[in-house]
C-alpha cells in the first residue's frame, strides 16, 4: 500500500478528508485498517495576506514546504483538500516534492461518470471567480456555472467567517440551499461543493440538486490510489497537463 500525505490548508476540510480516508479503510479492509496517512498543516494565517493581494506564488511556496515535509515523513503521494489552494498549486514553478491528485480533476471526473452537463460551482470567491473549475469542467465538455455577484459574496463570507472556524448554523445552511435552488433554476443538473468545508454544512438530502462532494471524492480517490486500485498520480503542481 502507498502512504498518503494530506496537505492541509484549511482545518475542517482537511480533517474531513482524513476521517473519510480512514473510514474507507475500515469499510473496505476491515476494522481499524487503512493505509498509512500523514497530515501536515501550516496555519492558514500565514497565507491569508497573500490571498488578499493575489500573490499566488508566495502561497505556492508555503504549500510546497508542506509537501516537502510530507515527503520526509514517508508519503508517496499527496492530496490537498482545499479547492482554493489549487489556484496557487497550479502556478508555474519547481516540481513539488511528491506527485498529487488534483481535486478539480477528481470532481470533474465524477461529473462525467454521473452524466452531468452543467454544474454549479460553490466555493470561496477565489474559486468561483478563478480558472480551476472552468478548465477542469470545460476540458470535459461540461459547463461551469457560478452564482450571481451578491450570492457569491454571501457564500464567501460564510466560508471565511464560519465554516473554516468550525461554525455551522441552520441559517447559513438555508442560504446555501437557497443559492443551490437558484442554480437549479438556471438549468444546472448538479452542484459542486467546491470548498471542502461545505459538505459539513450541506448534506445531500438538504440540496435541491445532486451534489459533488469535493472532500469525500478526493479522499476516496486517494484511497483507491493507496491500495493500488488506481495508478499513482503524476501531477507535481503547475498547469494541469503542462
Amino acid at each position: 500500500m502507498e502512504h498518503l500525505g494530506i496537505l492541509a490548508h484549511s482545518m475542517e476540510g482537511a480533517a474531513l478528508c482524513l476521517r473519510t480516508f480512514c473510514l474507507e479503510g475500515a469499510e473496505r479492509m476491515g476494522a481499524y485498517q487503512h493505509p498509512d496517512v500523514t497530515l501536515d498543516c501550516i496555519a492558514l494565517a500565514h497565507s491569508m495576506p497573500a490571498w488578499d493581494v493575489g500573490n499566488y506564488l508566495s502561497i505556492r511556496s508555503t504549500l510546497a514546504v508542506s509537501v516537502q515535509r510530507l515527503a520526509r515523513a514517508g508519503a508517496d503521494f499527496f492530496v490537498c483538500p482545499d479547492n482554493t489552494a489549487h489556484i496557487a498549486l497550479e502556478q508555474p514553478g519547481e516540481d513539488l516534492a511528491l506527485p498529487g491528485l488534483h481535486i478539480a480533476e477528481v470532481v470533474a471526473g465524477q461529473a462525467v461518470r454521473d452524466g452531468r452537463t452543467r454544474v454549479g460551482v460553490l466555493g470561496t470567491s477565489y474559486t468561483m471567480d478563478g480558472p480551476v473549475y472552468p478548465r477542469a469542467f470545460g476540458s470535459r465538455g461540461i459547463a461551469a456555472e457560478i452564482p450571481g455577484e451578491q450570492d457569491r459574496r454571501v457564500l464567501n463570507r460564510i466560508i471565511f467567517d464560519e465554516l473554516v472556524n468550525a461554525v455551522f448554523t441552520d441559517s447559513s445552511r438555508q442560504e446555501y440551499v437557497r443559492i443551490i435552488g437558484r442554480m437549479a433554476d438556471r438549468g444546472c443538473d448538479a452542484v459542486a461543493l467546491a470548498c471542502t468545508e461545505i459538505p459539513i454544512l450541506v448534506a445531500p438530502e438538504d440540496s435541491p440538486l445532486p451534489t459533488l462532494d469535493s472532500t469525500r471524492l478526493l479522499a476516496r480517490a486517494a484511497f483507491d490510489v493507496a491500495v493500488g486500485k488506481q495508478p499513482m498520480p503524476t501531477w507535481r503542481g503547475g498547469p494541469v497537463g503542462g
